[in-house]
């Protein structure tokens, strides 16, 4: 019975299906408040409307919503013209389709262009008189303002949860990843099966690819929600994890290359002497399990598990510090020993390195708060009243509290 409900709680929440839920509910509120203020027997433009304006999260509804009304209502404008001049023959269509897309590119409705040129083929289809298209128009308002309103009086989720498994699931693919790096560079493996971890780094690139969108869907949802709290704090916490995330994947990818040069300069022997590839592959594992950590501390909210997964993080890099510098000696001793391939041992150490540069937590510290700056700096040059205003009260409340 748990476990039904787990699964009954977990469709509610997929973005599919609210989608689907919200979409249809707003479209059927909106032919129900159509019918009454419509004289059409069926007010069909409103559900249309409707089902194009909601959206997941109620920022995109306010922002993509005021786009496709545009959108939807200019088409609707130039129908009317259009009916009041010509009917509907092969030559009136195309001329109709080619300033609908003019006119959506001169009223800036940016994506919905296409919309404009449906609108006004939908209405121009159904209408002969100047009084039933400005019924289409009432109805898209209609359908406009049930759109909007549906997700400003029901919140939508709050998808950080979901953009949080993404990352950490693409961390546990970056450590399975860098786990057989290691391993295979210990035993000393052909130069084919060295190119194959290339390709596989090279597909982690359309991973971060859909953790991005999920980021963006859960950025989105932050916007403009009544139920959260410093939603900025936590776009930017999710956002610069990612990026680090992303740099550390494209740093494992050069890894993964130079490895690939290295075993075809060395041939078919072994990558590394037998101690030297044992500290490799221990510094890799350990890696590994910090890029792990880095990713649950970042898709941690509470506090008091943030400061155990932050300990955690800051452990692990110390003890990959100590092994990294057990490699660096052995790389150096080969360096000696073979000086042709040095440029390349001297690679991998960088690529090791930079790798705990990106997770160190000073470095995270340093990055959020400049993260932070930037965006209110933006803020105080997008809005500069609002922010002087703004500034006003706090002085106002600061000095209200320093007389009490």
């Amino acid at each position: 019975m748990t476990a039904s409900a787990v699964r009954f709680v977990k469709r509610r929440r997929d973005p599919l299906t609210v989608q689907t839920v919200r979409s249809a509910a707003a479209a059927t509120v909106a032919y129900v408040v159509a019918v009454r203020f419509s004289p059409e027997t069926a007010p069909l433009t409103a559900p249309l409307t409707a089902l194009l304006v909601v959206q997941v999260t109620l920022y995109s509804t306010l922002t993509t919503g005021l786009r496709r009304v545009n959108a939807v209502v200019t088409g609707v404008v130039v129908a009317i013209l259009f009916s009041l001049l010509v009917g509907l023959t092969w030559w009136s269509l195309g001329l109709l389709i080619l300033a609908s897309l003019i006119i959506g590119h001169l009223v800036r409705v940016d994506e919905f262009v296409p919309e404009v040129a449906i609108s006004a083929m939908l209405v121009l289809g159904v209408t002969t008189h100047g009084d039933t298209a400005w019924a289409r128009i009432v109805e898209t308002l209609i359908g406009a303002v049930v759109g909007m309103g549906f997700n400003l009086l029901l919140a939508p989720p709050v998808w950080v949860e979901e953009a949080g498994k993404s990352i950490e699931e693409l961390a546990r693919q970056v450590r399975q990843l860098m786990l057989r790096i290691g391993e295979e560079a210990a035993q000393g493996p052909p130069s084919s099966r060295a190119e194959a971890r290339l390709y596989e780094a090279r597909r982690l690139d359309h991973d971060i690819s859909e953790v991005d969108a999920d980021l963006r869907q859960a950025e989105d949802s932050l916007r403009l929600n009544p139920r959260v709290r410093e939603g900025l704090l936590h776009r930017i916490v999710l956002r610069t994890g990612l990026d680090t995330l992303e740099i550390c994947t494209v740093v494992v990818r050069v890894l993964a290359r130079t490895l690939t040069d290295l075993s075809k300069e060395r041939g078919p022997g072994r990558l590394f002497a037998p101690d030297t590839g044992a500290v490799f592959e221990q510094l890799l594992s350990e890696i590994a399990d910090a890029v792990v950590s880095f990713a649950v501390l970042v898709t941690t909210s509470v506090s008091a598990n943030a400061e155990s997964a932050e300990d955690r993080l800051a452990s692990q890099l110390r003890q990959a510090a100590a092994t990294r510098d057990k490699l660096a000696e052995s790389l150096f001793a080969e360096a000696r020993r073979d000086a042709r391939q040095w440029q390349l041992l001297g690679a991998v150490l960088t690529e090791v390195n930079r790798i705990l540069d990106e997770m160190d937590t000073e470095h995270r510290t340093r990055r959020l708060f400049e993260e932070l700056d930037r965006h209110s700096r933006e803020q105080r040059e997008r809005l500069p009243r609002l922010t002087r205003l703004r500034d006003r009260l706090s002085r106002n409340r600061r000095g209200a509290s320093a007389r009490s």
